[in-house]
């Protein structure tokens, strides 16, 4: 047979398009061409291809090779398609059969000894080879992540031979299918609330924003436990859903890094440098890749030093904060990333970092404490729940700790679990994505409580936004004490938390 069709997967955002490997093996010079858009690294191929097969003992055909990868307006990069374009070559010089072919999917870049190495973005290729019905060959390295789609069927290979001889009937591989979840990874540094003394408004603050996934900026001089106590929010949140799990580990299955399998279920916690650009928080490139948002989604997105990150960088937040969604555009493509992720920043109160301290060693003027606030825009600041002041702790509070012992993170995480799935039994999602129309059915407020945040409003110049954002607040706050109604109490302490934004 001179034509071979092989199933393929590529890349766009983090969806993975089927891409047909067509090969054609015809009279004519030797030669070998691909054509279907392909890039410096699918070019390539041909002679990865080339060398696999010679050292594996085939016999390569010395004809007029054409590979067409469809569709062809598809962008196609990487090493991916190698073992694709090898199986295609083969099965059309009749050297295996072409028979079952059809049934499988594959993926892998060859080594010029026929190995299999493995690829990023396997999990996108699963779920789809698995909705398709079809086996998925791929590299055994990527094994674990592709097992962690239910439904699906593996055929793990460590070698072009072995996928010839399980092609041809002669040694079949057993197929592979979901296993079970491997353990979660345990913190480094063994991290917990408990090794926070004093700070109590604080960490109550980080419970409501875990139970209702809010938005926190942390107000405070250096030195203060700023981000010891963010960095120790991971270990308060719920467990992902298996939905919210597979949206996260799909994003990171195709970034840079990997997809790290012993983080199933566990929400993401990113903490890029002020030095980042725009184009690393929010995504890009000439086909577009994930940035730190995106790889937060379902998680956590700490910004340490908040008015140090370019004043441009910050206001490409402002849209996925409100939307949940990121599109980046280019002139030959496009890509949507979802972007629901939880900000919490942290930054001094002016640029010396010491205003209001009792020490006293602030000198910075007026102007000079304006200016550096007003590197955080007032749409992005409105945007942020909840705005807390975190002072000194005095030397006696770390020394001994809390006469009573300091909370667990397992004792915290106990009432947000709770709070949380209040909120899911009754709107299905975290209080913090509420809708407009669904803050009016499940955050109703008794009389008072209307002409208390009317008061706020207008004494505090307080913008519609806000309104909403502290109506939410004031529910996950009720959802803490299991309260069926928001009282005027819960209202009051929401009011509190809304302090930066207010005029002056």
């Amino acid at each position: 047979m001179s034509l071979a069709v092989v199933y393929s997967r590529g890349r766009s955002g983090i969806n993975a398009p089927l891409v047909t490997v067509e090969v054609h093996v015809s009279n004519g010079l030797p030669s070998m061409s691909i054509v279907g858009l392909p890039e410096t690294a699918v070019k390539e191929s041909k002679d990865r291809v080339r060398g696999a097969l010679l050292t594996s003992h085939f016999d390569f055909p010395i004809q007029r090779i054409t590979i067409n990868l469809a569709p062809a307006d598809l962008p196609k990069e990487g090493g991916r398609f190698d073992l694709a374009i090898a199986l295609g070559i083969l099965a059309a010089s009749g050297q295996i059969p072409s028979t079952h072919l059809a049934d499988y999917e594959c993926v892998g870049e060859l080594s010029l000894g026929g190995e299999l190495r493995p690829i990023n973005g396997v999990l996108p290729i699963a779920i789809q080879a698995r909705n398709h019905r079809r086996k998925l060959i791929l590299p055994k390295d990527n094994t674990a992540e592709a097992a962690l789609v239910k439904g699906i069927e593996i055929v793990p290979v460590r070698h072009l031979l072995e996928i010839c001889a399980h092609l041809s009937g002669q040694t079949p591989i057993p197929l592979q299918g979901q296993r079970p979840r491997p353990a979660a990874i345990a913190s480094e540094l063994d991290l917990d609330f408990a090794d926070v003394h004093g700070q109590y408004h604080v960490k109550r603050a980080l419970e409501i924003a875990a139970a209702g996934a809010h938005n926190v900026l942390m107000l405070g001089p250096p030195g203060t436990g700023k981000s010891m106590i963010a960095s120790r929010l991971p270990t308060i949140l719920p467990q992902l859903t298996e939905q919210q799990a597979q949206e996260t580990a799909a994003i990171a299955s195709i970034s840079e890094q990997g997809f790290d399998v012993r983080q199933w279920l566990k929400p993401p916690f990113r903490a890029p440098h002020h030095t980042a650009s725009a184009a690393a928080l929010v995504g890009g490139g000439s086909n577009p890749k994930p940035g730190e948002i995106s790889l937060a989604h379902n998680g956590t997105l700490f910004l340490d030093e908040l008015p140090e990150f370019d004043r441009k960088v910050l206001e490409v937040l402002r849209e996925p904060l409100e939307t949940g969604h990121i599109t980046i555009s280019r002139a030959n493509r496009q890509a949507d990333f979802p972007a629901r992720f939880q900000l919490i920043a942290a930054m001094n109160p002016c640029p010396c970092g010491y205003l209001g301290d009792a020490s006293g060693r602030c000198h910075c003027t007026v102007e000079q404490v304006a200016r550096y606030r007003g590197k955080i825009s007032g749409p992005l600041l409105d945007r942020i729940d909840m705005h807390l002041e975190v002072p000194r702790v005095p030397h006696e509070v770390l020394r001994k700790g809390s006469a009573t012992g300091e909370e667990s993170s397992a004792t915290i995480r106990a009432r947000v679990i709770a709070a949380r799935n209040v909120a899911l039994a009754r709107s299905g999602k975290a209080n913090s994505a509420l809708s407009a129309k669904e803050v009016k059915l499940v955050c109703e407020l008794p009389e008072a409580g209307h002409q208390l945040l009317e008061q706020a409003m207008d004494k505090f110049g307080l913008s519609n936004r806000a309104y909403h954002r502290i109506l939410k607040l004031a529910r996950t706050i009720a959802d803490l004490a299991q309260a069926p109604q928001i009282s005027t109490a819960h209202l009051s302490e929401a009011i509190n938390y809304r302090k930066l934004d207010r005029s002056k």
